[in-house]
C-alpha cells in the first residue's frame, strides 16, 4: 500500500447504524467493496471498485444519532495538529488518540464547526 502525501485527504469514514444496508446503498451506487476490518471488530474496510488498497471505513453506530460522513487527512504530527487547530479557533471533539495497531488520530472542529479528522498511519512492521 502506497503511502499518499502529507496534508492531503486520505481517508473517509462513513458511520451508520444500519452498516449492512449502507454497505449494500454505496455498493449498488458506486461499486465500493465491503469486509471486515480483521483488526477492528465492528469496522468495516471500504475498497473502490478498481484497487485493492482500503480507502475508507465504514464504523458500525450504536445508533442514528452517531451516524456520520467525514473526511480525514494525513498529517505528520497529530499532537502538533490538534494544537495548531486550537490556535486558529477550532475545537477538538477527541484528543489525539492512539489506536491498539499504533495509528494516531483525532478529530476535530473547524471555525464554521464542520467536523473532521486527521491521523498518522500505523507503524510499518
Amino acid at each position: 500500500m502506497t503511502t499518499p502525501a502529507l496534508n492531503t485527504v486520505s481517508w473517509f469514514q462513513i458511520g451508520s447504524d444500519r452498516p449492512e444496508q449502507t454497505n449494500r446503498f454505496y455498493g449498488e451506487l458506486f461499486g465500493w467493496n465491503f469486509t471486515a476490518d480483521p483488526d477492528l471488530d465492528g469496522y468495516d474496510l471500504i475498497r473502490y471498485a478498481v484497487g485493492a488498497d482500503p480507502v475508507g471505513g465504514l464504523a458500525h453506530s450504536p445508533d442514528a444519532s452517531a451516524n456520520h460522513a467525514i473526511f480525514l487527512v494525513l498529517v505528520q504530527d497529530v499532537a502538533a495538529t490538534v494544537a495548531a487547530t486550537e490556535s486558529l479557533g477550532g475545537k477538538v471533539i477527541q484528543p489525539a488518540t492512539t489506536a491498539p495497531d499504533g495509528l494516531v488520530f483525532a478529530y476535530l472542529l473547524d471555525t464554521s464547526g464542520n467536523r473532521f479528522g486527521v491521523f498518522t498511519p500505523a507503524p510499518k512492521s
